[in-house]
């Protein structure tokens, strides 16, 4: 199945209005001053990374590129909008024939990304761009905190499987979106079915404690489980007692007992308990997942502990005390003039407490040393110098308004994983630290 024939997972008749009303006051006020047409270039970026936070990692570009296919102002959102006063009947003529049709560039999905570094750039007329910078921050400043949280908890892992588990815990919506980045940084499955049925996440799950307290002893609940889903599946054994539960699980499901789950307690001396009393019943293929408000310093804590999987909620869909990745849309350069001939200027914020930007239509190459480990994230305008240029980052992704980059959800996956083990080893430390990689400017020029 292409799941990208699905279109967008939610029953809405466009994405227009997922916008800030200002963006449509803009536009009115430019249609009327005459600079609407001028040609413009937006930047994502975000000044910093979270405290603490090493390298960030770019998710969501593909249901950007699904929201601007979506942005479309049908016959009821522009009534909307004229009944409540919003915009001009000018601007509403302008809206009702809006097709994006200028370019965009970006770093790969999946791709890690430091302060400054421009993740997406969104080129076109100021009309067209200005209405897509809601939409695409809320999407990616969503998806790439929930990545960045899943790779830092995926490298903790050391290779063991981790289920996105966070559906109950965030908004219905928002839960498909996170189970799709969660896949991107490194998660292998969700319990999540519209996740599933979007996005050709693989899914998982067997039962809650609801079922076992259904059933008038644990042993029917157990036998009541394998008689339905064989003995390969997954019991959950801490409804009561665990000791017994793992023996009545064995004798119930074998020896072949698929895996037991504990969702509570001394996790660490839990799990070494049960692998013991598995192996001593013969089951001794039986895994060991573990759940309970994980985060990565939990999973890291438990690496010695004889566990085969996590599950992850909540931590994960909140960005592990990070919801938002801080990432801001800025106008960077526009033309003199609304001639489509009229060349870029820089244009730039100058603010106090360090909300700053820097102008300029801009490239981005990631330098490598000698071991071709990288080494630093390089920035700039103008000509790329030669010894970078076979490492820029950013690549088309939208062509005179039509998508030309996307691409299946395991290749992203994929090029994260491979992003993150070109970093310095640092890069997966769970303490506290400054961006694994510095970000060099190289020396701007007055105009681009």
């Amino acid at each position: 199945m292409n799941t990208a024939d699905l279109g967008l997972p939610v029953d809405v008749p466009s994405t227009a209005l997922f916008t800030d009303q200002y963006e449509l006051t803009m536009l009115r006020a430019a249609l009327k001053a005459g600079t609407a047409g001028r040609r413009s270039v937006f930047e994502v970026f975000t000044r910093r990374l979270p405290d603490g936070r090493r390298y960030g990692v770019l998710a969501g570009t593909g249901r950007v590129l699904d929201a601007v296919e979506n942005f479309r102002f049908d016959p009821g959102v522009l009534g909307f909008l004229r009944e409540k006063d919003i915009v001009d009947e000018e601007t509403l003529d302008y809206l009702a024939g809006y097709r994006f049709s200028g370019d965009i560039w970006g770093y790969p999905e999946g791709e890690v990304y430091f302060p400054g570094s421009p993740v997406m750039r969104v080129e076109g007329s100021f009309a067209e761009c200005v209405l897509l910078e809601t939409v695409i921050l809320s999407i990616l400043n969503h998806d790439s905190a929930i990545a960045a949280a899943a790779s830092r908890m995926s490298s903790a892992a050391g290779g063991r499987p981790l289920i996105e588990m966070g559906a109950r815990r965030t908004h219905e919506l928002a839960a498909v979106a996170a189970s799709r980045a969660a896949y991107v940084g490194g998660f292998a499955s969700t319990s999540d079915l519209a996740a599933g049925f979007r996005y050709n996440i693989p899914t998982v799950g067997t039962s809650a404690h609801a079922f076992t307290l259904l059933h008038d002893s644990e042993r029917d609940a157990f036998r009541a489980q394998v008689d339905s889903l064989g003995g390969g599946t997954t019991l959950l054994v801490d409804t009561y007692d665990v000791t017994e539960a793992v023996r009545t699980a064995v004798e119930m499901a074998g020896p072949e007992l698929g895996a037991v789950r504990i969702d509570s307690g001394d996790l660490l001396l839990v799990a070494h308990r049960v692998r013991q009393q598995l192996d001593e019943l013969g089951a001794t293929g039986t895994r060991i997942l573990v759940t309970s408000d994980l985060d990565e310093y939990a999973i890291a804590s438990l690496a010695a502990a004889p566990v085969d999987a996590y599950g992850v909620g909540t931590q994960l869909v909140t960005g592990s005390g990070h919801p938002t990745a801080s990432m801001v849309y800025k106008l960077v350069a526009r033309a003199e003039s609304a001639d489509p001939k009229a060349p870029l200027v820089p244009v730039a914020k100058k603010s106090s407490g360090g909300k700053t930007s820097v102008g300029g239509r801009k490239w981005a190459a990631r330098r490598l040393d000698a071991d071709g480990v990288a080494e630093a994230e390089v920035i700039g305008t103008g000509p790329v110098p030669d010894e970078l240029a076979g490492r820029q980052l950013l690549v088309p992704l939208v062509e005179g308004g039509e998508v030309v980059a996307r691409e299946p959800l395991d290749v992203v996956r994929d090029r994260h994983a491979a992003a993150r083990a070109g970093l310095p080893l640092s890069a997966t430390q769970l303490s506290r630290g400054e961006p694994v990689l510095p970000t060099e400017y190289a020396q701007l020029p007055s105009g681009s």
